[in-house]
C-alpha cells in the first residue's frame, strides 16, 4: 500500500502563501528566506544605532540627537514589516510563476536612514 502525498500546503504557515501555486524549486524560496533575514539584521542594526545614538549622550545638538535616534527606532520598527510583507509577496509570486516586485518599504527605509544621517551631521555642526 503507497503513503498518501502530503496535500499541498497543509500545516504550513502562512496559508495564504503556501496554498497557492506549485512548489518552486527550494533554492529560490532559500534565498527569499536569506533576504527576509537581511531585513531583519537591518531592523536590528537600526534599533542598535537608535538606542545607541540616544544612549551614549554623544556630543551632538540634544534634540537633533533625539529626533535622529526616534528615526532610526522608527525604521527599525518598519523593517521587519517590510521583510514579512516582502517575503510573502515574494513567495507567492514564485509559486505562481508570476514577476518579483521591487521591496515597497525600500524607498521610504532610504530616505530615512539618509535623513538620520544629515540630523546627526546637523547635530555635530551645531552643538
Amino acid at each position: 500500500m503507497r503513503a498518501k502525498a502530503p496535500r499541498r500546503g497543509r500545516g504550513r504557515f502562512p496559508a495564504s502563501v503556501y496554498e497557492r501555486g506549485g512548489e518552486p524549486d527550494p533554492r529560490f524560496s532559500l534565498a527569499n528566506e536569506r533576504t527576509f533575514l537581511a531585513w531583519i539584521r537591518t531592523s536590528l542594526a537600526l534599533l542598535a544605532a537608535g538606542v545607541a545614538l540616544e544612549g551614549l549622550a554623544l556630543p551632538l545638538q540634544p534634540q537633533l540627537r533625539l529626533a535622529a535616534s526616534l528615526l532610526l527606532v522608527l525604521l527599525g520598527l518598519l523593517a521587519p514589516a517590510q521583510a514579512w510583507a516582502g517575503w510573502a509577496r515574494d513567495e507567492r509570486a514564485m509559486r505562481l510563476g508570476e514577476p518579483l516586485r521591487s521591496p515597497a518599504l525600500a524607498a521610504p527605509l532610504t530616505a530615512g536612514t539618509a535623513l538620520a544621517g544629515v540630523l546627526v551631521l546637523l547635530g555635530l555642526l551645531l552643538r
